[in-house]
């Protein structure tokens, strides 16, 4: 039986966009998957610069059911089918 994928849009702000080289993605992994396989993959996509965005950065999740979404950091967390990668900013 073939494996059920699912397509994450994965939307890059700030650092995470840099190093991504674009503002957007979409990320096929399987259904349920966790922020740590979506780590995983765009760390294989886009190497050592988003490891390094990714080590500090934090996930925003798609808000569910008219909620707010969810500022996380934990990689054991479903991927849901939106997720926002938020490096630290700087401000004043």
């Amino acid at each position: 039986m073939a494996e059920v994928t699912t397509g994450i849009e994965v939307r890059y702000f700030a650092a995470a966009a840099d190093a991504a080289g674009r503002e957007k993605d979409t990320i096929d992994l399987p259904e349920g998957a966790d922020l740590g396989a979506l780590r995983a993959v765009l760390v294989d996509r886009y190497g050592a610069g988003m490891e390094r965005v990714l080590s500090v950065a934090a996930f925003l999740l798609e808000p569910g059911d008219g909620g707010t979404g969810e500022l996380t950091r934990d990689l054991g967390r479903p991927a849901g089918s939106r997720v926002d990668v938020l490096p630290p900013f700087a401000g004043g």
